[in-house]
C-alpha cells in the first residue's frame, strides 16, 4: 500500500454504570496519553447526556485535558451534536481550542444519537438531522466567510452573527461528518467538500454502505463545486488483539457483557444491532459478522484489508471503537500490540525492515564463511607475532 493510513481512536466513551466516574474520565485521558506514545495520528471524543455509559458531556472540555497531556496526537469532537447547540457557539468553541492547541483540533459533527439525549430539550429524532444541515450550513459559513450569518428557524435566532475569532489553522482543521448507515452525513460531506466519519463502518449496513457513500459524496460535491479527498474518510470499528486468539477472549470477558446490554437493552440506536446472549456467543457474533475483532494482530490487518477493498478506491483513517471490553492493562497492551504490529503494515514501515532481514539472510552463509575465514586468519597472524617474540 503506497498510502499511509493513519490510526486513531473514536471514544464514545463506554463505561459501566455505577463505576467510579471520575477515574473512569481519567482512564479515557490516560488511554488518549498513551495513543500519543504509541504513535497514533488521532483521538476523537463523544459527546452524550444521558443512559449511564457514554459519560462524556463535553468533547471539547476533554480535548482542553488531553491537549495538556500528549504532545502529538490530533484532537476532534467525535462528535458534537449539532442539533443541540446553537452553531455559533459550536463555531466559537473550536476556533478557541483550535488556537489552545496550535492547530491540532478536529471538528467532528453529526445529529445526535441517543433519543434520551433530545427528549430533555424537546427534540425528537425526526428533528436532528434537519438541524445539522442547517446548524453546519452556519458552521461553515461562519469558519470559511467573513459575512455575517443571518438565520432564524425553530430553535436559533441568528442576527448578523459572525466569529471574533478567525481560526488558528490555515487554511482550516479538518471537519468530518458522521455517517452511520443513512446517506445525510454523505450528503453533507460532499455539500461542504469535508471529510466523512464512518462510524458504523463495520456494521452490517454500514459496510455494505460504504462505497455507496462515497458515491453520494463525490455526486453531492461535484454539485456544489467541491472537491473531496478520500485521505479525510476515516472509518470506525471495535478490535481487542493479543499474542493468541483465547488470550484475546480471556480478556474481553471483563467487560463485553456490559457492552452488548447497553446496546440491546439500554440505548435505543437500532443501527447497532449486537446479538449473543453469553460470552463465547457475543465474542463470536464480533468475529463471525465483521462487526470486529477479537484475536490477534493477523485478524486485525485481515479485517483492515477487508474494509479497504469495501471501500472500493481507500481511506484515509483507520479507527478503533473504544469499547472497555478489557482491564486497564489489557487494553494497554492492545492498542501498543497494534502499533508495533499492525500500524507499520498500512504506513510503508514494515517493508524496509523485512526486505532488509530478506536480504542478509539470502547472503548469511556466504558472508559467514568469509567471516570465519577472517576470524581463523586474524588468529593465524597473532599465533605467528607470538611464536616470533620467542
Amino acid at each position: 500500500m503506497a498510502h499511509r493510513l493513519r490510526f486513531g481512536i473514536f471514544l464514545a466513551p463506554f463505561h459501566k454504570p455505577g463505576i467510579n466516574p471520575t477515574l473512569a474520565l481519567e482512564s479515557d485521558l490516560e488511554l488518549i496519553r498513551w495513543l500519543d506514545r504509541c504513535g497514533y495520528d488521532e483521538a476523537w471524543l463523544g459527546e452524550h447526556h444521558s443512559a449511564g455509559t457514554e459519560i462524556s458531556a463535553s468533547p471539547e472540555i476533554m480535548i482542553a485535558v488531553a491537549a495538556e497531556r500528549t504532545r502529538h496526537i490530533r484532537l476532534g469532537t467525535g462528535v458534537v451534536s449539532v442539533s443541540y447547540h446553537n452553531p455559533l457557539w459550536v463555531a466559537e468553541r473550536i476556533v478557541q481550542l483550535d488556537h489552545l492547541t496550535r492547530g491540532r483540533v478536529m471538528l467532528g459533527v453529526g445529529p445526535g444519537s441517543l433519543p434520551t439525549d433530545g427528549v430533555m430539550i424537546g427534540l425528537s429524532q425526526s428533528q436532528t438531522r434537519e438541524l445539522l444541515e442547517q446548524g453546519l450550513d452556519v458552521i461553515m459559513r461562519l469558519l470559511t466567510g467573513e459575512k455575517p450569518v443571518t438565520l432564524r428557524n425553530d430553535r436559533w435566532d441568528l442576527r448578523e452573527a459572525r466569529l471574533h475569532l478567525r481560526p488558528y489553522s490555515a487554511p482550516l482543521f479538518d471537519i468530518g461528518v458522521a455517517a452511520v448507515a443513512s446517506p445525510t452525513g454523505a450528503k453533507l460531506a460532499g455539500r461542504h467538500g469535508i471529510g466523512m466519519l464512518s462510524v458504523g463502518a463495520t456494521t452490517a449496513a454500514g459496510f455494505d454502505a460504504l462505497a455507496l457513500h462515497w458515491n453520494v459524496l463525490e455526486t453531492e460535491a461535484r454539485a456544489h463545486g467541491k472537491t473531496v479527498d478520500r485521505s479525510k474518510w476515516r472509518l470506525v470499528g471495535p478490535m481487542h488483539i493479543a499474542q493468541t486468539a483465547e488470550q484475546a477472549r480471556r480478556e474481553v470477558e471483563f467487560g463485553i457483557a456490559h457492552w452488548f446490554d447497553y446496546f440491546q437493552a439500554v440505548a435505543a440506536f437500532p443501527q447497532m444491532a449486537v446479538k449473543g446472549s453469553s460470552i463465547p456467543e457475543m465474542i463470536d457474533f464480533i468475529n463471525d459478522t465483521g462487526l470486529g475483532v477479537i484475536g490477534t494482530p493477523a485478524m486485525a490487518t485481515a479485517q483492515i484489508e477487508r474494509l479497504w477493498a469495501q471501500s472500493n478506491g481507500g481511506f484515509g483513517c483507520y479507527m478503533l471503537l473504544g469499547h472497555n471490553w478489557a482491564d486497564r492493562e489489557a487494553t494497554l497492551r492492545s492498542v501498543e500490540l497494534m502499533a508495533r504490529e499492525v500500524m507499520p503494515r498500512f504506513q510503508g514501515h514494515a517493508e524496509a525492515t523485512l526486505q532488509a532481514a530478506d536480504r542478509a539472510r539470502a547472503v548469511r552463509p556466504d558472508l559467514a564463511a568469509v567471516h570465519a575465514q577472517a576470524v581463523d586468519a586474524a588468529r593465524d597472524r597473532y599465533e605467528k607475532e607470538t611464536a616470533a617474540r620467542r
